[in-house]
């Protein structure tokens, strides 16, 4: 059984633990979920390698940090390395075809999100005309058709 599918059947088992009200239900399910669990940490274990990546805001951090950690993965970094930088022992198959994929999708709309607040908060609170900077010709540069 593949890492996806542990991690599919994982999330099936939470879901129906999540449902269930009575003692046993939840004890078997919980059961379940723990046997899941340990064949996950064995595949990962077997297949870890350590990755580096280095995030160039704070936002983009947290979010990688929290996907990390909602998989199992505990980041971490070594002493000196900047704050920016997140290290974590995954398989490169779990990176690849999971986490990095859905990381890239997740911060593009934070990063629009957060531009959009960002925008709305400076034209309501200093000034409405949020666009960008108008290009020019450098001094002392020709403009086509002088001479």
């Amino acid at each position: 059984m593949d890492e996806q599918r542990l991690i599919e059947k994982l999330r099936k088992i939470e879901t129906l633990f999540a449902r269930t009200s009575s003692q046993g239900e939840r004890a078997a399910a919980e059961q379940a979920a723990g046997r899941v669990r340990q064949r996950l940490d064995d595949l990962r274990a077997s297949e870890s390698i350590e990755h580096t990546f280095r995030f160039p805001d704070a936002w983009a951090r947290s979010l990688f940090l929290a996907l990390l950690r909602r998989n199992g993965l505990k980041p971490y970094r070594y002493p000196r390395q900047r704050r920016t930088t997140v290290m974590v022992r995954a398989p490169r198959s779990l990176i690849d075809e999971q986490l990095w994929p859905e990381f890239k999708e997740l911060n593009s709309v934070l990063r629009e999100y957060l531009r959009d607040v960002t925008n709305r908060v400076i034209a309501t609170a200093i000034h409405g005309d949020v666009s960008e900077p108008s290009i020019v010709e450098a001094p002392g540069e020709l403009s086509p058709g002088s001479s």
